[in-house]
């Protein structure tokens, strides 16, 4: 979870890694212990001058009412309803203050934000983190409490719990905070918790920043924490670098065997500029995770706007159910956008597949999105919507050429296929609507292998008013943008592909 005093718009790849720099060294705040604006506290009654219909405000994405935002934090299901917990500015729409802003859904898609669910105290303020249920009581706080870990980010940054046992309506600070003391760690945070059964206990990994590793600690009951390894990528010198935060070791089970996902966040170095989130195949033993030797970093999406995804945990029938900040550390702060700052993700469905000898994440957007989703009808270029939708592209033989996105005030998204050099490249460049927030934001060139089923490739476009999400069938390619048109793009154009188009409005859920 990176500070950010001041975010401004930069001007190259060198500015943007020194901000970064500095950003990760310094901030604290120095104030007392925030008392939250009570006016997002209360969404089921948005200030009259907010109704989720300004420029630019997402229809099919959770922003708050108002303020800043970044990590998604704490994500828990319990009893039927998905709890989104994220990093969150109660003052404003720049970074500060940061606390655990909260929202609920019973769908992943229409959400209700509910009060701050934890803000500054003695320690510092609330970094990013997990929460589990914990079913069996090994912490004490009672059968089905839910336990949050978090970093607290003061003089040093330090690991610390606070419990609910009213469902996440409200949470009680541990008394024996820190859980996880530190005074000689620079970067030492973003406690991602999971309960593993292969060692009977607790597991934490922590990210240790610019040194380019993760922890792992084990723990009985949540509050006592030993040391159990340490993963670097010595072996893989394109990961070293950036800055490594938010952490998440997953299990996914792949040919009837148990494989560990290792997924780290890092800024800058992302595949592009700034942001992104690679990750690591391999074994875990109950103490040490062991990355099988592939050609990494390999990326969990090759778009600009997906940082600092981690998993639910508690989902059902074992799903594993990711959501990311909509946002690159390159430009967050000026991104043009009141009254608030930043958006997740659509909730993505996350799988393992191999492929040529290759194990690789898939990511697909939840099967809950039928809920807000329209009727199907064939297009071939208008699509007659002025609302997010959701595009399907079926081309049955790849061939050079390109797809475009575009509207009325000719402006544009372009994305083109070189299947010569399995090369699938999007270009967000100055045509695409506003981008003089920041000199990082124009990308005109977001390349992706193709990944195509044998010579075949079938796109799913999901856009927003101010975003593109795009997946081919097989989860393979991803690629997540935020763009600002000056309205929604409602036309797509072929040139040089033979292929066929339907689209389904996808509903405001805001209403």
């Amino acid at each position: 979870m990176i500070r950010f005093i001041k975010q401004k718009a930069m001007l190259s790849v060198v500015t943007a890694c020194l901000l970064a720099f500095y950003s990760c060294s310094s901030g604290n705040d120095t104030s007392g212990p925030v008392t939250p604006d009570s006016t997002p506290t209360d969404p089921t009654t948005p200030p009259t001058s907010t109704r989720y219909d300004e420029q630019y405000r997402p229809l099919i994405h959770y922003t708050p009412v108002k303020n800043w935002i970044n990590d998604p934090n704490g994500m828990v299901y319990v009893d039927g309803v998905w709890h989104l917990f994220y990093q969150y500015n109660p003052y404003g729409a720049d970074w500060g203050n940061m606390s655990w802003g909260h929202a609920t859904s019973t769908d992943l898609f229409h959400w209700k934000e509910q009060q701050v669910a934890i803000t500054k105290d003695a320690l510092g303020d609330i970094f990013s983190g997990s929460a589990v249920v914990d079913i069996n009581n090994m912490a004490g706080f009672g059968s089905n409490a839910v336990v949050a870990l978090y970093t607290s980010n003061g003089d040093h940054q330090q690991q610390s719990i606070s419990y609910s046992i009213d469902g996440c309506k409200s949470f009680t600070s541990y008394s024996g905070n820190p859980v996880i003391s530190n005074t000689d760690k620079a970067d030492f945070r973003d406690p991602k918790v999971f309960w593993d059964e292969t060692s009977g206990q607790w597991v934490m990994s922590l990210a240790r920043g610019w040194t380019y590793a993760v922890d792992f600690y084990g723990s009985k009951d949540l509050k006592s924490w030993t040391f159990l390894s340490s993963f670097n990528a010595a072996s893989y010198s394109g990961c070293n670098h950036g800055q490594w935060e938010c952490p998440d070791l997953v299990r996914f089970s792949l040919n009837g065997k148990y494989v560990w996902v290792l997924i780290v966040n890092i800024n800058p170095g992302g595949p592009i500029l700034g942001s992104g989130t690679m990750y690591f195949v391999g074994d875990w033993d109950g103490k040490t995770f062991t990355a099988t030797h592939q050609d990494y970093p390999m990326w969990m999406d090759t778009g600009m706007d997906n940082y600092a995804g981690v998993t639910w945990s508690n989902a059902p029938d074992g799903r594993k159910v990711l959501i990311g900040w909509m946002n690159n550390w390159s430009y967050a702060g000026s991104s043009p956008v009141t009254p608030w700052r930043s958006a997740m993700t659509l909730p993505r469905e996350m799988g393992l597949t191999e492929r040529n000898g290759v194990k690789m994440l898939t990511s697909k957007v939840v099967k809950e999105i039928d809920g807000i989703g329209g009727t199907w009808k064939d297009v071939t270029s208008e699509l007659g919507l002025s609302q997010p939708y959701q595009l399907h592209i079926d081309i049955p033989a790849i061939s050079k050429g390109k797809i475009v996105l575009s509207n009325s005030h000719d402006e544009e998204f372009e994305m083109e296929i070189i299947p010569a050099a399995n090369l699938f490249i999007s270009k967000r460049t100055s045509k695409s609507g506003k981008t003089d927030f920041s000199g990082s934001f124009v990308q005109p060139s977001m390349k992706s292998a193709i990944y195509d089923d044998n010579g075949n490739l079938s796109l799913d476009i999901y856009v927003d008013l101010s975003s593109i999400e795009l997946f081919n069938q097989n989860g393979l390619l991803v690629q997540t943008n935020t763009v600002y048109p000056t309205s929604i793009y409602n036309k797509v154009t072929l040139d040089g592909i033979s292929a066929t188009m339907k689209v389904r409005p996808l509903d405001n859920i805001w209403k």
